[in-house]
């Protein structure tokens, strides 16, 4: 089942969806970034599945240079983080 917006349980798929918009990035810099902005190192059995789950939903795709994989985001993540972006300020928006 295809949704139109990035799954926010924990964040993750966000925050990913979110760095990747920035830039093509590999699965070590995306948990480098992550340590810095959540203090914590997420491990690769965490990281991968949820690019797994991200290429599955046709939010990212791989580009293989040589033996790393770089992740871009695709159209439809575009606009899926359009839309996660919207639902994150709703939601949070009198917390700050």
């Amino acid at each position: 089942m295809k949704r139109n917006c990035c799954d926010m349980r924990g964040m993750l798929s966000f925050l990913i969806l979110f760095l990747v918009s920035k830039k093509p990035m590999h699965g070590q810099e995306i948990a480098d970034e992550l340590e810095k902005r959540k203090g914590e190192r997420p491990s690769p059995g965490t990281i991968y599945p949820a690019l797994k789950s991200l290429k599955e939903m046709g939010f990212i795709q791989e580009k293989k240079d040589g033996k790393t994989i770089n992740y871009t985001i695709t159209k439809t993540g575009e606009h899926s983080l359009k839309i996660s972006k919207q639902q994150f300020c709703r939601t949070f928006m009198d917390v700050f």
